[in-house]
């Protein structure tokens, strides 16, 4: 066994729970691609159509959000959120909530669902993109 993972930050939380989500469901097994991702969020947000699909459109959509209330996104099956990307994708899509939850907004709350066996194996994967900058800033946009 490895060194123990770091703990995921406040707004983020994992679930082995039944998936009946207690918040805005997001689909992991759609959003296993950038693409994927940016048309799940988009239709169950129901993000404005300035929505550019990449990642700075996707903080300032939700930072707009948030100024309108809380918010907590379940993403159910959430082991194959961004599974067929570089690894480096999940940990933008991170730095981006990340930023997005420390921005002085409304609260932010990420509820990462899936089967007991599958989360040990997404914790790992959340760990290593992260590298112990978990609430870091968001790298510079690319």
């Amino acid at each position: 066994m490895g060194a123990a993972s770091p703990q995921p930050p406040a707004w983020l939380v994992y679930d082995g729970a039944p998936p009946e989500p207690d918040g805005v469901p997001v689909s992991g097994g759609a959003s296993r691609t950038r693409a994927g991702l940016h048309e799940t969020l988009a239709g169950s947000l129901a993000l404005p159509g300035w929505y550019g699909r990449n990642w700075d459109a996707l903080a300032d959509a939700l930072a707009d959000r948030l100024d309108s209330g809380p918010l907590t996104l379940v993403v159910t099956d959430a082991a194959d959120l961004l599974a067929d990307e570089p690894p480096a994708q999940l940990g933008t899509l991170l730095d981006v909530l990340g930023a997005v939850a420390a921005g002085g907004h409304e609260t932010l709350r990420v509820v990462l669902r899936d089967d007991p066996d599958r989360l040990r194996a997404l914790r790992d994967r959340v760990a290593a993109v992260l590298g112990g900058r978990v609430g870091a800033p968001p790298p510079a946009a690319g």
